[in-house]
C-alpha cells in the first residue's frame, strides 16, 4: 500500500509548449525512453529504447495500421506478388523526400541493404535480410558481388525484391520492422565509411530521415528532440509539432513525472502503483498484452552452463507463479516455453515440466548435488529497479531449491549491450519483443550464427527445421515444425524462460491517436494531443 501523502494530480499543470507562427499552441508529446538509447542508426540497434525514437525519424516500405499494426502503404503506394510468391515489386511514391529535401529513390534502398549486410559492417540484425536470394551468403562472406543478391532498383520508382523462399508474413514484417527502412547513403558517406558503426552521421544537425518527424537535439542521458519534418510524403497527416523524449530508467522518478505534467507518456510504471492507479485514475492506466518473453540467455560456452542438465536445472527450479505474483505484480503470465502463446494462433506445446524434484535430479547428475562444488554463477542485468528485485529473487530460489550461489552484477543500457553482443557474461537477463506479429519471430533467432544468438549455442537439427518451416504447404504444417523446435529449445535451454510480457504505463488522455497494440508501437503521424 501507498502512504496516505501519495496522491495522484491527474491532468495537472504542465510546462508551456508555446504558440507556432499561425498562433495556434504547440502540439508538444513528451514520452518516458526508459533508457538512453545506444545510437538512431537502424540498421545497428537493437534495443526498445532506440526503436521507440527511430520510428519517428524513419518511415518504412510498408506502413502499419494504428489500430492493429497490419500492413498499409507506406513509402511503397502499391506492391506486386508473383504467382510463386517469391519475387516483391515494389512501387515507390513519386513524393518521397528526406528531410533534407532530396528525393527517396529505390537505389537507396538497395545501397542501404548492401550496407546491412555487408560483413565488415557487422550489424546484429544482418539476419533479418538473410530471406533473400544470396543475402546471406553476401554476409557471410561467400558472395563478394552484390548485384547477385535479390535486391534490384529496376528505376528510381520501383524497388523489385526476390526471396530464396516463400515468407507469407513478410508484408507484416516490413510494416513494423525497421531494418528495412532506406538509409540516406550519401549523408552516411560524408562521415566515414559506409561499412563502419559510430561514424557520428546520427547526431543532431546531421541525422537525416525519411519520417514524419527529424532530429533537432539530442542531448545524452536528458532529452531528445524530434519535430515535424515538412519534407514528409505524409505531412498533411501529422498533427504534432515536435515529440520530446526523456531517457529515464527509473520508473518510479518517470511516474512522478507523469504526474507533475512533465510527461505525457510512461514507458513503465512501477507495479506497486497499478491498484493505485485502476482506483483512483482509471482512465490514465494502460495494462496491454505485449508480444514479448523476459528471459534469461545463458552463455553455452562458459562452465558451468556449458551443460545442458545444469541449464535445465536452472530453469525447472524458478517458481514464476510464485514470482509474478509478488514480485513483477504487473499481469505478466509464467513462460514455461520461449514462443508466445495464442501468437497468430499458435501456442507451443512444450513446456518445462518436473519442478524442483527434477532440477536436483539434473544437478546431482551433472555432477553437483545439492550444488556442492557448483562455483557462483553470475547474473548480469541491466540497471534497472524491477530487474534487480527479479534477479534477487530468482538468486534465493535457486540457492533454497538447488544450493546454487549466483552473483549480480547490474551495468549501464549501453555497457550491458557491449557486454551481450562479446558475449562478456556467464547468465543474462534479457527480453525479446517480436519485431513482427508471426510465431517465426520467437524462434529464428536461435539458429547457429544469427546475430541476436548470443547464447552461442548451436544445433543443426534446429537450423534444419526453421528453414524447412517456410516451405510448409499450409500454415497448420508450419506451425507443427514450430511445435519441434520450442521442444528443443525447453529441452536444451539455452535461455531459460520467465515471463511473457504485458505492458503497463500511463497515458494523459489528452492523448489520442495512441492505441493499444501487441507491439506497443504506435505510429506517431496518427497521434495528436486534444486540447480541450
Amino acid at each position: 500500500m501507498l502512504s496516505a501523502g501519495f496522491a495522484l494530480a491527474g491532468g495537472c499543470a504542465r510546462h508551456g509548449d508555446g504558440a507556432g507562427a499561425d498562433g495556434r499552441p504547440l502540439q508538444v508529446l513528451r514520452i518516458g525512453n526508459g533508457a538512453e538509447p545506444q545510437d538512431l542508426d537502424p540498421e545497428a540497434i537493437t534495443g526498445v529504447p532506440e526503436l521507440n525514437i527511430i520510428l519517428s525519424l524513419f518511415d518504412s516500405l510498408v506502413g502499419a495500421d494504428p489500430h492493429d499494426l497490419h500492413p498499409i502503404p507506406g513509402l511503397a503506394e502499391s506492391w506486386d506478388i508473383s504467382n510463386d510468391r517469391l519475387v516483391y515489386t515494389f512501387h515507390l511514391r513519386s513524393n518521397l523526400h528526406w528531410s533534407d529535401g532530396n528525393p527517396i529513390t529505390a537505389g537507396e534502398f538497395v545501397k542501404s541493404y548492401q550496407r546491412t549486410l555487408t560483413p565488415a559492417f557487422a550489424s546484429e540484425v544482418s539476419y533479418k535480410l538473410w530471406c533473400v536470394v544470396g543475402a546471406e551468403d553476401y554476409n557471410h562472406g561467400m558472395l563478394t558481388d552484390f548485384s547477385k543478391v535479390g535486391f534490384k532498383a529496376l528505376d528510381d520508382r520501383t524497388l523489385q525484391v526476390t526471396l530464396r523462399q516463400r515468407i507469407p508474413f513478410l508484408l507484416k514484417i516490413l510494416a513494423t520492422d525497421d531494418v528495412w527502412d532506406p538509409l540516406p547513403v550519401k549523408v552516411l558517406a560524408r562521415y566515414g565509411p559506409l561499412d563502419r558503426k559510430d561514424t557520428g552521421w546520427t547526431k543532431a544537425g546531421r541525422l537525416v530521415g525519411s519520417g514524419a518527424f527529424m532530429l533537432k537535439e539530442w542531448t545524452p542521458d536528458q532529452k531528445i528532440v524530434v519535430v515535424r519534418n515538412p519534407y514528409y510524403w505524409d505531412a498533411a497527416r501529422v498533427k504534432l509539432d515536435a515529440i520530446e523524449f526523456y531517457p529515464v530508467v527509473d520508473a518510479s522518478t518517470e511516474e512522478r513525472m507523469f504526474r507533475t505534467g512533465q510527461l505525457d507518456i510512461t514507458s513503465q510504471l512501477p507495479s506497486t502503483k497499478i491498484d493505485v492507479y485502476k482506483r483512483e485514475h482509471p482512465e490514465e492506466l494502460r495494462l496491454e498484452p505485449y508480444l514479448g518473453v523476459y528471459f534469461y540467455r545463458c552463455n553455452v560456452t562458459r562452465p558451468p552452463l556449458n551443460d545442458a542438465r545444469i541449464r535445465r536445472a536452472l530453469a525447472l527450479a524458478v517458481d514464476r507463479e510464485r514470482l509474478v505474483g509478488d514480485v513483477v505484480k504487473g499481469g505478466e503470465q509464467p513462460a514455461y516455453a520461449v514462443s508466445y502463446p495464442n501468437d497468430g494462433g499458435y501456442t507451443p506445446r512444450a513446456r518445462l515440466t518436473g519442478g524442483v524434484a527434477e532440477a536436483r535430479r539434473l544437478l546431482a547428475e551433472a555432477g553437483f548435488p545439492g550444488g556442492k562444488g557448483m562455483p557462483p554463477i553470475e547474473l548480469l542485468y541491466n540497471t534497472f529497479k524491477e530487474h534487480q528485485d527479479i534477479g534477487e529473487a530468482i538468486q534465493a530460489m535457486w540457492l533454497e531449491n538447488l544450493g546454487v550461489r549466483v552473483t549480480l552484477r547490474n551495468e549501464d543500457w549501453k555497457v550491458y549491450l557491449d557486454s551481450q553482443h562479446t558475449h562478456n557474461f556467464q547468465l543474462e537477463r534479457a527480453g525479446w519483443i517480436a519485431d513482427y506479429m508471426d510465431p517465426h519471430v520467437f524462434l529464428e533467432i536461435w539458429v547457429t550464427a544469427n546475430g541476436n544468438n548470443d547464447t552461442l549455442w548451436s544445433d543443426p537439427e534446429y537450423d534444419r527445421l526453421l528453414r524447412s518451416s517456410l516451405d510448409a504447404d499450409t500454415e497448420e504444417a508450419r506451425y507443427e515444425i514450430y511445435q519441434k523446435l520450442d521442444s528443443i529449445l525447453v529441452e536444451e535451454c539455452p535461455v531459460i524462460p520467465i515471463y511473457y510480457y504485458t505492458s503497463f504505463y500511463t497515458v494523459n488522455p489528452r492523448v489520442q491517436g495512441w492505441w493499444p497494440t501487441l507491439l506497443n508501437i504506435h505510429p506517431y503521424k496518427f497521434v495528436h494531443l486534444d486540447r480541450t
